[in-house]
């Protein structure tokens, strides 16, 4: 790997990294330290007090491996200590092939939280849902168990089964699932010709091969229709990946050299600025794996879709693309994952992932906790989405980073009044429903994104069009 190599990601399970960091990989730092004796007393203190007298013997490895991960996950919710198989699944994971289930998860209330089923995935074949929270795997209960060790039991050798419980929210109901594990290859983008000469580029995370597959893809669109009028770019559920794939995403659509995403910390390496030139977002490819792209994309009326589910990497190429006017961000408010992680080499198999700067959008707005507001807010389903008021961001994270350009505690509690009177108006809209229409309701799956259902592509593509949109109802947005 590169020495910079960056991702905006969450957390790894065979099962893949979700809502983003940005990882880079750099060697450790050295620096003379004072550590306070006292606390460090106190530490071989109760390190002596457990070896004597804890109930069974505990291996002196695990006590200080616990010891360690304790303090850094202390410290927010992105930063932690990955051990020989962390560090082995997180490298995995940028890859865009690992084994597994194929979801991507975050902690919840000490439940393991369902952020998005990667599409064409065992997880997503079995019917999970976003937001959904598991509570046993088999016959162990989630609650109290680490998220590392549920990561871990959750994988296992493609062709083994597991039964996951699930609660879901939306249905007030808990349910078990039975998924094959299976080797899980992420296929980043997928793209066609949507309605009227206009083009649909989705991207699921951003991979190593994100940058020369979108170029190939954007190349093939503009071969297949000369006559394009517009072109979206799908992030919807997409919790992130490769700094550089988000990067070079934004480059395909900006004039070159634009500054597309800044970095600042405490250490001088965490001050950086990313721009659209090819020592930025190149990764194996020697050249420009951009060059071909038609110089079309530059300038094509664009829509770009995004949901709470779209995160870092995603919130990056959002956030540069409206800051610049270049493209008309339709949707839901995203994640607010704008933070920097950077992965520092403890050992040959070891590292620390610890938080080390805020990133910020051209015009030196910082998005963490905050997210990326669309321009036009518009819903998943022509009927509304009911479930936005479940849904948890950063900002509902106990830990997360405060947003240093603004004070919270105004939009916290604007944001919680927001949503008493979105769960008053969904439940008398609920009342006034028969006991039909509610069984429908529980029924109803979710949208395959792209297709014909899908109801926010629809309203992309007619603003496109210059047809009226219609947007959200929900006081959230």
């Amino acid at each position: 790997m590169r020495k910079f190599l960056k991702n905006f990601t969450l957390i790894a399970v065979g099962l893949i990294a979700g809502i983003a960091a940005t990882i880079q990989f750099s060697a450790t730092a050295q620096q003379n330290t004072t550590l306070p004796l006292d606390e460090l007393r106190t530490l071989s203190n109760v390190f002596a007090q457990i070896k004597r007298e804890y109930v069974e013997p505990i291996e002196d490895k695990q006590l200080l491996t616990d010891a360690v991960k304790g303090m850094v996950s202390s410290l927010d919710p992105h930063s932690t200590y990955l051990d020989k198989k962390d560090f082995s699944e997180m490298q995995e994971q940028t890859s865009g092939k690992f084994a597994g289930l194929g979801i991507e998860i975050t902690s919840e209330d000490g439940l393991v939280k369902v952020l998005n089923p990667i599409e064409d995935s065992p997880a997503a074949k079995a019917g999970l849902q976003a937001g959904d929270l598991i509570t046993r795997l088999d016959d162990k209960p989630v609650r109290g168990m680490s998220l590392d060790k549920a990561v871990r039991t959750m994988r296992g050798t493609p062709g083994t089964k597991i039964t996951l419980t699930v609660f879901r929210k939306s249905e007030e109901r808990s349910f078990p699932v039975t998924i094959t594990r299976a080797e899980i290859k992420v296929q980043s983008i997928k793209a066609k010709i949507v309605d009227n000469n206009i083009a649909w580029v989705r991207i699921t995370s951003f991979q190593e091969r994100t940058i020369p597959d979108l170029a190939k893809k954007l190349t093939e669109l503009a071969a297949q229709d000369p006559k394009l009028k517009g072109i979206i770019l799908d992030l919807r559920n997409n919790g992130g990946g490769l700094l550089q794939g988000a990067v070079g995403v934004a480059a395909a659509f900006l004039p070159p050299d634009a500054v597309i995403v800044s970095t600042k910390g405490q250490t001088p390496d965490s001050k950086q600025v990313f721009n659209a030139t090819p020592s930025m977002y190149r990764l194996s490819e020697a050249g420009d794996p951009l060059a071909g792209v038609p110089a079309i994309f530059k300038k094509l009326p664009m829509v770009v879709l995004v949901n709470a589910y779209s995160a870092s990497a995603s919130e990056i190429v959002a956030g540069a693309l409206q800051d610049y006017k270049r493209a008309t961000i339709i949707g839901k408010t995203t994640f607010g994952k704008g933070s920097v992680q950077t992965v520092r080499p403890l050992t040959n198999d070891s590292a620390l992932k610890i938080t080390t700067a805020y990133y910020y959008t051209p015009s030196g707005k910082s998005i963490q906790a905050f997210g990326v507001r669309p321009d036009i807010a518009v819903d998943q389903n022509k009927d509304g989405d009911p479930d936005d008021v479940l849904i948890t961001r950063e900002i509902d994270s106990e830990k997360h980073l405060r947003n240093k350009q603004s004070p919270e505690e105004m939009l916290v509690k604007d944001r919680e009044k927001r949503r008493l009177e979105e769960l008053q108006r969904i439940e008398e809209k609920n009342a006034k429903k028969t006991p039909e229409e509610k069984e429908k309701d529980k029924s109803k799956k979710p949208i395959e994104l792209g297709s014909a259902d899908d109801f926010m592509l629809s309203q992309a593509v007619a603003f496109i069009n210059g047809a009226p949109v219609k947007r959200s109802a929900s006081k959230l947005e």
